[in-house]
């Protein structure tokens, strides 16, 4: 029985990055020798284990043959026979296909080492095209590791592109996508990882959504990169400049997904597009099974950015209206995640990348100006019900006309 430490942990520490989470992988074990040894099995399907002491992951070696379409199809032999390179050469990407053992030495079958040092995600074998996850693995790698400067393999590029071009992608589960957009939303670069999907023909399989954008042109008066697509992709990349959060992001990326279903004849117009947008996250939520802590905010974005945008021309009653519909009121931190994804898309133009957004503390102050008013400032203790309802709102529209100018102090 021989242990090795495998994956990303090896990989991260050769690129100098913080390791986070390890994995081994076992050598001439059984299933049958790890129960003994106080392993406890969490694999379905294929036998992956839990140390009793750190809980790390311990895999048993393995190889995989494809016994049909999709992400799960797979016959897999984990018998104690397998070796080390018979594992490692399974494996998606040759960074991804380096091995350590107890004493730091490794184990590079497949050339890893080489593309670390020359900043290349390529495939280790044909049987990338296997499985048709590796698609939205690479792009995440490509968002995660941009700033590295690392790019894709010209061969690689193009089985990605024959595996979208094949249908493979179809037969992914919800789970798994929505699992890999989601670490893919959390990376330094999210863009990146939509862009490399449209590079290799994923994005329309995928998120039709999203690939609908492009070529769609927007008023230069207001996006002088006139393509709605390229706007998206430069909104999230404002996004990523200003937030960690995934679900301020994921906000971003979806807010102008109507803009993709304008009729031709009303281009380059938008009229009506917010609605439509929020109807599409909806629909895209549901087929992705996206977490319902996403929703919310992604529909406010797209209801209500242009609102915001206009924050310091808005009457009082049209800012009361604006933070109600945002769940302001009853949640005031939802404004600062609402304002960030509504900078990012300011921002997301070219040439404006570095603009104030000063409808932010205009925002901000009305809130305060609102909050600030009770139901006990409510005077005429007769009301009850809607009238009651129309007295506290009166007082607060009140209060947010009282700050006075909408330029905020300096």
């Amino acid at each position: 029985m021989e242990v090795y430490e495998v994956g990303g942990a090896v990989r991260d520490s050769l690129l100098g990055l913080p390791v986070t989470e390890r994995d081994f992988v076992v050598v001439g074990a059984t299933e049958a020798e790890m129960l003994e040894l106080g392993y406890r099995r969490v694999g379905r399907d294929f036998p992956v284990f839990l140390h009793p002491e750190t809980h790390e992951e311990y895999a048993l070696a393995r190889t995989e043959r494809k016994t049909g379409p999709g992400h799960t199809a797979f016959a897999v032999d984990a018998s104690a026979s397998v070796t080390l390179e018979d594992d490692l050469k399974r494996r998606d990407l040759t960074i991804n296909a380096i091995a350590r053992d107890a004493e730091g030495n490794l184990s590079d079958p497949c050339g890893g080492r080489r593309d670390l040092e020359a900043r290349v995600l390529r495939h280790v074998s044909a049987a990338f095209a296997e499985d048709p996850l590796r698609v939205l693995r690479v792009a995440r790698f490509k968002a995660r590791f941009h700033a590295l400067g690392f790019s894709i393999a010209d061969e690689t590029l193009k089985l990605m592109q024959a595996i979208a071009a094949s249908g493979e992608l179809e037969s992914l589960s919800p789970e798994r996508i929505w699992q890999e957009t989601e670490k893919a939303l959390g990376t330094d670069r999210p863009e990146i990882f939509f862009e490399t999907l449209r590079d290799s023909g994923a994005l329309a399989a995928i998120f039709p959504e999203i690939d609908r954008l492009f070529g769609v042109p927007q008023p230069a008066r207001w996006h002088p990169e006139i393509d709605t697509g390229l706007h998206t992709l430069l909104s999230l990349r404002q996004a990523a400049r200003l937030t960690d959060d995934p679900i301020v992001r994921f906000a971003v990326l979806v807010h102008d997904l109507g803009k993709g279903t304008t009729p031709k004849e009303e281009l380059p117009r938008h009229i009506g597009h917010e609605q439509r947008s929020v109807e599409l996250i909806g629909a895209l939520a549901e087929r992705l099974r996206v977490p319902k802590r996403y929703l919310a905010l992604a529909r406010s974005v797209a209801r209500l950015h242009g609102a915001a945008h206009r924050a310091l021309e808005l009457r009082p009653v049209k800012l009361l209206e604006l933070l109600t519909g945002i769940g302001a009121l009853k949640t005031p931190a939802v404004l600062e995640d609402f304002i960030t994804a509504c900078e990012a898309d300011l921002r997301g133009r070219t040439g404006r990348e570095d603009e104030p957004y000063p409808q932010a503390e205009r925002l901000r102050r009305a809130l305060a100006a609102a909050t600030a008013v009770t139901a006990d400032d409510v005077t005429d203790r007769s009301l009850e019900g809607e009238a009651f309802g129309a007295a506290l709102r009166s007082l607060r529209i009140a209060a947010i006309r009282r700050l006075g100018s909408a330029q905020p102090p300096p």
